[in-house]
């Protein structure tokens, strides 16, 4: 086999097997995906829900922050989402954090 051959050959071959450009592949098509613009615009509805509850009801718990910021906000934008998400996203952030939820019970008794 010929040596400038055997190069060509070789550097093909390295260019298909590396992880980049599978990476690079794999992430242009789940972009297109019709699945992927379901599950974003799934994502943006309940994050626009939840953080309106919060911001009316004035405070948001621990729990509730880390679910809304880590499982929706999160992968919702690296997936490209818009920004009025993020808009209602930083109205939560400046919330006051609650390890609990206010109860009832609760709000009757510190108006005692």
């Amino acid at each position: 086999m010929e040596p400038w051959f055997q190069m060509v050959l070789t550097i093909i071959s390295s260019v298909l097997a590396s992880s980049g450009l599978w990476a690079y592949l794999t992430k242009r098509s789940e972009r297109k995906d019709v699945k992927t613009e379901m599950l974003v615009g799934l994502a943006h509805d309940r994050i626009m829900y939840l953080s309106m509850q919060y911001v009316d009801r004035g405070y948001v718990t621990q729990d509730e922050y880390e679910n809304l910021r880590t499982y929706l906000y999160d992968p919702y934008k690296k997936l490209g989402g818009n920004g009025s998400a993020e808009r209602v996203m930083k109205e939560v952030d400046k919330l006051p954090i609650h390890k609990f939820a206010i109860g009832k019970e609760e709000k009757n008794n510190e108006h005692e």
